[in-house]
């Protein structure tokens, strides 16, 4: 093992990007749905070897900098790549018009996010230390790249190294404690502390990050298994989900040609008598569930108003319009959240806050170019969906107050809540058909259940294709129906724990730990007298 990694450390030229690009690349089978932790380990011991190759590397003092740059650039290429490649699935939906494009989605996305790991390998080799201090270095670098990754540009915190622990039971409930970004942190220091082992001056200093590491580790999963109660979450009395997933196909779905199939295949399926007799109290159907503006089709509200039993209600993910204004010859759409009653009456909306660039909006300084030469976003709407200004807390008869999130809203932390009171229930209707049976809908799932931990929430999702759920403040999966399945789910909603300490602190925390961590290697450094 000192062999190994003294001769990845020498690597030079095409030898190291490569090196690079395949440990990155590793990484990601330490997400959804493989879950397979050891790649954590197995991806960044490596990128601890190579940056230590930077060490005084080069004719100018920047030089070791520019170096770890490209490394890291690599690195995340690698990583973002083989985590991401299912986004070339939604250029095969409508191959026709967007095959061509196909690698730009597939390798020009990890290529301009992989800029953010450069960043933060760069940001890390500033603080470097020759012991085992630079395994610190390297999580806060790292760890405030994905945080910049999270925010700048709309933000993208998909994939984050945090998710590594972000899929088992126990280890999920540090999330309560300190979010995504906070777990992004201790994969990071639990994943590179290896690295140490072969490269350690001393038997302690070879032994104390591992051990270190092997102990937070077993922390976590203490906390995790002391905080999981054994018995199932007490339910919201009164309340009978159905969640609805029809399972249809990305192109069939935005035909218009389709629409009175697609009303049919929705109330025949949401008809379906339940196991005990009862009606559903609450109904709810997946994003983006009609090629039509239900709110202007009067026929298909009086549709849903017949399925419904007397005090019951529909809540359903529908594109919706504006009035227009004076001039203008359509007003703005918004993909929406609909609660419709059983007389047909629309009762309240929730208008999607966080668009996803390219697929329901061009932004503004492209847009004239896009036109130019042809091109549109994914979703047919003239113009793109407008965002709606600030994220509410929706009311629905007969449930507690809900935190509406739309698609990939609900991967970003610390966003869920809106203003008015705390929501006792996350929502989140989605279409995942885009990506079919690919690695993309099992990670959207994953991250939508992490909040629900972190919130200390229910969520119930509905999804077009799966995966649709109801899952309790623990992360506990209540019932779910898998992906690729038309099928209904009737369940009970669990109660909402108390506010969690992310919730009271989360932000705060962060800021908190990265600040004492900069310090700390900024002592360190100044003691040690080594800046290269």
């Amino acid at each position: 093992m000192i062999l190994l990694a003294k001769r990845t450390s020498l690597l030079r030229g095409w030898r190291r990007w490569l090196t690079a690009f395949a440990a990155g690349a590793v990484g990601a089978l330490a997400m959804p749905p493989f879950g397979f932790l050891p790649a954590l380990a197995l991806s960044l011991v490596p990128a601890i070897w190579l940056l230590d190759g930077t060490m005084g590397q080069g004719p100018s003092r920047w030089a070791p900098f520019k170096a770890a740059a490209f490394l890291g650039w690599f690195w995340g290429f690698g990583y973002f790549v083989a985590g991401l490649w299912w986004l070339g699935a939604a250029f095969l939906v409508e191959a026709d018009q967007f095959a061509w494009a196909m690698p730009f989605g597939v390798l020009g996305l990890p290529a301009l996010l992989a800029f953010f790991s450069a960043f933060g390998f760069a940001l890390a080799r500033l603080l470097w230390l020759p012991d085992a201090w630079r395994i610190l270095a390297f999580a806060f670098g790292l760890t405030v790249a994905e945080w910049l990754r999270g925010h700048l540009f709309t933000g993208f915190p998909w994939n984050s190294p945090g998710m590594a622990l972000g899929q088992n039971l126990w280890l999920v409930q540090s999330a309560s404690l300190v979010g995504l970004y906070g777990l992004t942190f201790l994969s990071l220091c639990i994943g590179a502390a290896p690295a140490v082992l072969p490269t350690g001056q001393t038997v302690r200093a070879r032994w104390t990050a591992p051990a270190l590491a092997a102990a937070t580790l077993f922390g976590l999963a203490a906390f995790g298994f002391w905080r999981v109660p054994t018995e199932a979450s007490a339910t919201v009395p009164d309340v009978r989900l159905r969640i609805m997933q029809p399972n249809l196909a990305q192109d069939a779905k935005f035909n218009p040609h389709n629409r009175d199939a697609i009303m049919r295949h929705y109330l025949t399926l949401s008809a379906r008598p339940t196991q005990d007799g009862s009606a559903p109290t609450h109904i709810i159907w997946p994003e983006s569930a009609f090629p039509f503006l239900l709110h202007r089709d009067p026929a298909s509200l009086a549709q849903i108003g017949a399925l419904l039993e007397l005090g019951s209600v529909l809540i359903t993910g529908a594109a919706r319009m504006d009035e227009p204004l004076p001039g203008e010859a359509v007003g703005k759409f918004y993909n929406a959240i609909q609660v419709i009653d059983d007389r047909g009456t629309i009762l309240g909306s929730y208008d999607k806050v966080h668009l996803v660039p390219f697929g329901e909006y061009v932004p503004r300084a492209l847009d004239a170019l896009i036109r130019a030469i042809g091109l549109r976003q994914f979703v047919h709407i003239p113009g793109g969906f407008e965002p709606a200004e600030r994220r509410m807390t929706l009311a629905i008869p007969g449930l507690p107050p809900v935190a509406a999130t739309i698609c990939y809203e609900a991967i970003f932390p610390g966003q869920i809540l809106g203003d008015g009171p705390r929501p006792n229930l996350i929502l989140n209707v989605t279409n995942d058909a885009w990506f079919g049976r690919t690695p993309g809908p099992y990670q959207h799932f994953a991250q939508a259940r992490l909040r629900a931990v972190e919130e200390g929430l229910p969520l119930v999702r509905a999804a077009n294709t799966g995966i649709s759920a109801v899952i309790d403040p623990f992360g506990r999966v209540v019932a779910q129906i898998p992906l690729g399945v038309e099928h209904v789910i009737d369940s009970s909603l669990p109660v909402a724990e108390p506010a969690t300490l992310y919730d009271h602190w989360g932000r705060f925390s962060l800021t908190a730990t990265l600040l004492i961590c900069f310090m700390t290697l900024i002592v360190r450094r100044g003691h040690q007298r080594t800046f290269l």
